[in-house]
């Protein structure tokens, strides 16, 4: 049965469907600077998007599953890029993107649900903490001008906390004429509790005017963009995209997962335009995959992987790794790449530097159980 609330959001939804996978969460700052996060739930092969062919164990582990270096966009002496990121590849020549290899939070199983909740949360260990370290970022910022606002039924636990975020459900519905919706405005116009309900589907359905709001990758970031790139729209983004769990047939499932990444990455730089120089765009997952192909064409869960950067005003052009090898004996639990850098201190240090805030003091607001280990290189410019 439609509900009162229900009906204000599909009567102020665009026309068409908007996302329901991937889903977007905004919050607004008074900054000018924008922090997007995509998480890559599912687990990414880190090891198969930046390439490791330098390190003489890769080829062997991997066997069929190992990316030729000859078809990828070499970074340096040691690593390549997957080739089906070609935007992102034109990102790294830009010095806008860089990468950090052996990457891992601080969760050591290999549970979907008990990785992404420590991945969002900032906890140590699963359901340690109830809120989420994006919306603990957002409290830090200069006040908010309004709502956090979720493209999806319910928002993401990264930014759930205090911080007020308002969920805009996605609807298939078409477009509501402009005559009910003056008419709906009209009947809510003296409501104490509705009309504050209308009023704020009505800035949204405003955002979104003409966004072209599907759920082609291009349009995502597209959408993206026009929330971010609005003189009073929001200054902290979530996306979320699935499908990174490749245990089986992984080499075109991961191809066609990255070329839909590299699509909306470079749909949102384009349009944020001139927006896109104060902008910066952390990609992560909650765990990587196994350094072993194992019988199916895929790969199972790991544990570290690689985390991208990309954005105008990132310091790009580089590979940050203290890089454990791939040889037997360096392996996490001899069967994963061993991690060696911290994604909580990438988070912070990326945030912190984004929104001019010392990267300890975000650490220790973010991850305050992690032990404030700084990542000590810095991310963006200047």
């Amino acid at each position: 049965m439609l509900t009162r609330r229900q009906f204000l959001w599909c009567a102020g939804a665009s026309a068409g469907a908007m996302l329901v996978a991937p889903q977007l969460v905004f919050a607004s700052a008074d900054t000018e600077r924008r922090f997007v996060f995509v998480i890559q739930r599912g687990a990414a092969d880190g090891l198969n998007i930046v390439v490791p062919y330098g390190d003489p164990a890769y080829a062997t582990l991997r066997g069929p599953l190992a990316i030729d270096a000859s078809t990828a966009t070499k970074l340096d002496g040691t690593f390549a890029l997957h080739p089906s990121l070609q935007q992102v590849a034109r990102m790294y020549r830009d010095e806008q993107a860089l990468f950090v290899h052996a990457v891992a939070s601080p969760y050591r199983e290999r549970s979907h649900f008990d990785g992404q909740n420590v991945l969002e949360t900032g906890g140590n260990a699963p359901y340690q903490m109830k809120d989420g370290w994006l919306n603990r970022l957002l409290s830090m910022l200069p006040a908010p001008r309004a709502d956090a606002i979720a493209f999806a039924p319910t928002v993401p636990l990264a930014l759930r906390g205090r911080a007020d975020v308002t969920s805009y459900a996605p609807s298939s519905l078409p477009q509501a004429p402009d005559d009910l919706i003056m008419r709906v405005s009209q009947l809510y116009a003296g409501d104490a509790q509705l009309h504050p309900l209308w009023d704020a589907a009505m800035q949204a359905r405003g955002l979104a005017a003409d966004a072209g709001a599907r759920q082609d990758p291009a349009s995502l970031g597209k959408l993206a963009a026009s929330f971010l790139g609005k003189p009073d729209g929001p200054r902290i983004a979530m996306i979320e995209t699935g499908g990174w769990d490749t245990h089986s047939a992984q080499n075109p499932r991961l191809a066609a997962q990255l070329k839909a990444l590299d699509t909306m990455l470079a749909a949102l730089r384009d349009g944020l335009g001139e927006h896109w120089a104060k902008t910066t765009v952390l990609v992560a997952t909650e765990f990587g995959r196994t350094a072993a192909a194992n019988g199916t064409g895929g790969t199972d869960h790991g544990t570290a992987s690689a985390a991208m950067i990309v954005g105008g005003a990132v310091k790009g052009g580089r590979v940050l790794a203290d890089w454990p090898g791939l040889g037997n004996a360096s392996l996490y639990q001899a069967r994963d790449l061993k991690p060696t850098i911290g994604l909580d201190a990438v988070i912070a240090s990326a945030a912190g530097e984004t929104f001019d805030i010392d990267p300890q003091r975000v650490g220790a607001a973010l991850f305050p159980d992690s032990g404030g280990q700084p990542f000590g290189r810095r991310v963006l410019i200047g």
